[in-house]
């Protein structure tokens, strides 16, 4: 994956974890599992990481719990994460307006499909 991919590719997972992490608490596994079905293809070595720093950072807030006898640290929007996710919001709606000027492409149709 060249550097520009990896950069958006990480862009959006921190986007992606702020969102989640503004409907409920979020835990590492889950998200792993979340962004799976997204189509993100993640280690627990590169999410982990991120998931810290954006706590470092001040946008998400950490809570330890015990689960079946195992500590699990979820993670939620602070304050600043909401502000930030609302300016995120609005900068990636425009962005999406600007460059995907139509409708994407049916992913059911096909160039080689026949009129009737």
């Amino acid at each position: 994956m060249d550097n520009l991919f990896r950069n958006f590719f990480l862009a959006f997972v921190r986007l992606h974890l702020l969102h989640h992490a503004a409907e409920e608490p979020i835990y590492g596994v889950a998200m792993l599992e979340e962004l799976a079905r997204h189509g993100y293809s993640l280690s627990p070595g590169t999410l982990y990481p991120i998931l810290h720093a954006m706590e470092t950072s001040g946008y998400l807030i950490s809570k330890r719990q015990n689960v079946g006898g195992k500590v699990r640290k979820y993670y939620h929007i602070s304050g600043e994460g909401r502000v930030a996710l609302q300016t995120l919001r609005t900068q990636v709606w425009e962005l999406a307006r600007e460059v995907l000027k139509e409708e994407p492409p049916s992913l059911f149709s096909t160039n080689n499909e026949k009129e009737t």
